[in-house]
């Protein structure tokens, strides 16, 4: 695929063998040029095996075209096609080589592809973009509230002591208007009447105002007069990013609005938000990224297809457990999953019973065993989509449960105690663990013959016999 340039196809048979070569431009006549020089021998009926790469936009025309053509349309990961193309040319990379790797895809590896599934109505177009660009800008804040955490701790260093945690209004107000400690301090009562405002009556506006003049104090303490701090621009830079910060939000904002009313006319009846964990957020975007449910034949392919499936490990008689995730498809569908998991589990017992599982009888770590109840999450999501209802509340043998029911089950049977919560984790103050006569590692006592300033024969002890080493003579 080329993104400024033309694109280089190759079609194979399926014996290998070449039958044309062209350079494609993404235009209706080039690409029917390629469907007619790929179908000039071929019987009635024939269709292409169209596989491409994910090369940023440039393979949607592509796939839009040819799908509407009748024909099937594989997008491959680039890792996938980069493997084969090692392999078939070590020494050599070009477009050419590139085009025949992926023509010989379906050959090599037939069951690694699944088509191209493309939005089916124009209200699932949306869905995928407004989920595309919530689920961007979202990231887009945080980076952004990270960065503006960094640049007050450069003017103020203790201003973490201050901050909540999630930048409230409030925060974003005093930097936005008092970014230099300086003015900070000499503020008075304008700083009470600008916390007083952001905070909308809620607190006491004395008590943070008197925390951020402490902090700024104590920066103007610490840095005097040193020409090193550019207070002010420090100041106008912090003011810059929570502009930007404000504007992405408002964005964000727009594009969450209409994907609920997208999701609603795909989802009518908001069957994915019956599932546990997944709200306002999760369920649009499995929606969208699952798109036909259909196309799933059983739930171990959905499970694959989100990337939550460890790899498989096998050689003879051996099967590896343990094996790390592949971590394949959606990526911001896995973190999601994730996410909705560690709540889901809280909520439904089938699926507190698989963390539980995992956690005490597993000696799985917390992120763990929520990546296997993300997976159990994503097929019982596609399960509820495909029969098309409501996801109910069960015991672990099949009775339905009402959500007070399922909460008392989780407290009274699924609970991990704490102190199998606490040696699943990794804490440094609680130090190494003490060795003991039989852990301790034994140091050998044997020494070269000419070890440095000592003439002497060195002597290897073992129980049960002694060995003596002889020094060389001069």
């Amino acid at each position: 695929m080329g993104i400024a340039t033309a694109h280089t196809a190759q079609v194979l048979d399926p014996n290998t063998r070449v039958l044309a070569k062209r350079r494609v431009h993404p235009r209706a006549e080039s690409f029917a040029g390629l469907e007619t020089a790929a179908l000039a021998d071929a019987a009635p009926g024939t269709r292409l095996e169209v596989v491409i790469e994910p090369t940023g936009p440039a393979w949607l025309p592509v796939a839009v075209w040819f799908t509407a053509r009748g024909h099937t349309v594989y997008r491959v990961s680039s890792a996938k096609a980069a493997d084969l193309r090692r392999f078939l040319s070590r020494h050599a990379k070009s477009n050419t080589i590139d085009a025949h790797t992926l023509a010989r895809l379906p050959l090599v590896d037939p069951g690694g592809l699944a088509p191209v599934a493309l939005p089916a109505t124009p209200a699932w177009a949306g869905l995928d973009r407004h989920v595309r660009a919530a689920t961007r800008l979202t990231r887009e804040i945080g980076e952004r509230k990270t960065r503006i955490i960094e640049l007050a701790r450069q003017v103020m260093p203790e201003i973490g002591a201050v901050l909540t945690q999630k930048l409230a209004r409030v925060d974003l107000a005093v930097l936005e208007h008092y970014g230099d400690p300086r003015t900070l301090v000499a503020a008075g009562e304008q700083l009470d009447t600008v916390i007083a405002e952001a905070s909308a009556g809620r607190g006491d506006p004395g008590d943070k105002a008197d925390a951020f003049r402490a902090v700024a104090g104590s920066a103007c303490e610490l840095y005097g007069d040193n020409a090193a701090i550019a207070f002010d621009v420090l100041a106008d830079e912090i003011a810059t990013e929570i502009r930007l910060l404000r504007a992405t939000e408002t964005e964000r904002d727009r594009h969450a609005a209409a994907r609920e009313q997208d999701y609603r006319h795909v989802d009518p009846d908001q069957l994915a938000r019956s599932l546990p964990g997944l709200g306002a957020i999760g369920a649009p975007m499995l929606v969208s990224v699952l798109g036909d449910p259909d196309r799933f034949a059983r739930g171990s392919q959905v499970k694959s297809f989100t990337g939550l499936t460890p790899r498989a490990s096998e050689t003879g008689d051996t099967d590896r457990k343990g094996q790390p995730m592949s971590k394949a498809g959606n990526q911001a569908l896995r973190t999601q999953l994730t996410r909705s998991a560690d709540t889901a589990r809280r909520h439904d017992p089938q699926l507190a019973a698989v963390y539980y599982e995992q956690m005490v009888h597993k000696g799985a770590v917390h992120t763990k065993a929520v990546c296997v109840v993300a997976a159990k999450l994503a097929e019982r999501g596609w399960r509820v989509l495909q029969r098309g209802r409501a996801y109910q509340l069960c015991d672990v043998d099949g009775t339905e449960v009402t959500a007070e029911q399922a909460k008392q089950i989780i407290a009274e049977r699924y609970t991990v105690p704490d102190d199998i919560r606490a040696q699943r984790r990794s804490k440094k103050s609680s130090g190494k663990a003490p060795q003991t006569e039989s852990t301790r590692p034994k140091r050998s006592t044997r020494r070269p013959s000419h070890y440095p300033g000592s003439p002497s024969a060195a002597m290897d002890v073992k129980p049960g016999r002694t060995r003596r080493l002889t020094a060389p003579t001069a």
